[in-house]
């Protein structure tokens, strides 16, 4: 069996960002899906990348998966990383995969080592963007009524700095005693912070926010700031959450060695693939970290990836699903991952599960979007995952 040819589809998701897939076709008619990762306004540079990897794919054996991944950073990249090319690697890689489990006749978890667990816990996001408190509230019990256990958010919306007034930081420890009332004390609080703070402002607001009981502080300090990063895991009660900028199990590396990070949360569709989510979750194994990958990506090849990688890894903890995604996920999938009581069962079919309608993505093609017009002062980001 040998690729013939690679095709991408760049949609639009309705939110405020594309999704991209890679579609990668055999010469004895078996096709694999696979999903990029993107970024507002980086997205058609991510679709090049896929479009100039695709002469190192063409032509050659879809089984040969490591060679490609060593291939793609060695000589097409020159050990030269990006967000960009991981984006793109990650969605060729999910392809091939989703080929060979199809030309095996099995799920593709099952040829990475079987399963240790039937279903996976997942956490809802895309449902908050409020500030205020009771209105962020209100919105939280509306997602709890759907039956999920565990639900994340941004407190600091608008913030996109190192340093917070005593006025912001209230306001975030607020929304964060709203939800928790809103919810009760069964349910999952989990306070993203999108890498925005100072260690100093990182350690006062999570030691406020302790009596709520968050499940966990995500991104407190940026990952490319590991002594910082370390700084506040030392400092406070909370588990802390860090990953999501991290490329490879080569940048993950350091955040074990300097015990920065109690969970970890790399997102298969940029960290490299299915098998680098793997081998960073055996790395974090050994080093009793905890692993719930992100996945700000559809709920369709995205999250069927993230199952798989994660099936069977041992020190799993939960995983992310974007409520918001749903409808449009729906519509362009010809099947659906159903979430219930916050757990989605494995699916059983070949490869990954998830075959994708041409048509309707067609349908949805790329739509440019304006950029904002701040004002200097502004710390507001123009897109926040």
């Amino acid at each position: 069996m040998k690729i013939d040819s690679i095709e991408t589809f760049l949609v639009d998701s309705g939110s405020a960002k594309h999704w991209l897939f890679v579609k990668v076709e055999t010469d004895e008619g078996i096709h694999g899906w696979g999903e990029a990762y993107t970024q507002l306004d980086r997205d058609r540079v991510i679709k090049r990348q896929i479009d100039e990897l695709a002469r190192y794919l063409v032509g050659r054996s879809p089984f040969d998966i490591k060679q490609f991944l060593f291939s793609a950073y060695s000589d097409f990249a020159g050990k030269r990383g990006s967000l960009e090319l991981f984006c793109a690697v990650s969605g060729l890689e999910q392809a091939l995969w989703d080929i060979v489990g199809k030309a095996a006749d099995q799920p593709v978890y099952n040829l990475l080592g079987g399963r240790t667990r039937r279903r996976l816990r997942v956490y809802a996001n895309g449902w908050g963007g409020a500030e205020d408190p009771e209105v962020l509230a209100e919105k939280a019990g509306a997602v709890v009524a759907r039956g999920f256990t565990a639900l994340k958010f941004d407190p600091f919306p608008g913030l996109w700095r190192a340093h917070i007034d005593r006025r912001q930081e209230k306001e975030a420890i607020e929304r964060v005693r709203a939800v928790r009332e809103a919810v009760g004390p069964e349910v999952d609080i989990l306070v993203e912070v999108h890498r925005r703070l100072a260690p100093m402002h990182a350690v006062r607001a999570a030691r406020a926010m302790e009596p709520y009981a968050p499940f966990w502080f995500e991104e407190p300090v940026s990952a490319r700031d590991l002594d910082a990063l370390s700084e506040v895991r030392h400092a406070i009660d909370l588990p802390v959450v860090t990953g999501e900028e991290l490329y490879t199990k080569n940048e993950f590396r350091e955040v074990f060695e300097r015990r920065a990070a109690d969970i970890l949360n790399p997102d298969v569709c940029n960290c490299g693939g299915i098998l680098e989510l793997r081998e960073i979750g055996a790395m974090a194994e050994a080093y009793h970290v905890a692993v719930a990958p992100h996945n700000y990506n559809s709920t369709t090849v995205g999250l069927a990836a993230t199952l798989h990688a994660s099936a069977g890894i041992p020190n799993f903890l939960i995983t992310e699903y974007f409520v918001n995604f749903e409808e449009v996920g729906r519509e362009i999938s010809r099947q659906t991952l159903e979430v219930q009581d916050s757990f989605i069962t494995l699916p059983e079919t070949p490869g990954l599960g998830i075959d994708l309608d041409e048509q309707a993505l067609a349908e949805r093609p790329y739509r440019p979007r304006p950029l904002r017009d701040l004002p200097l002062d502004s710390g507001t980001p123009v897109a926040t995952n």
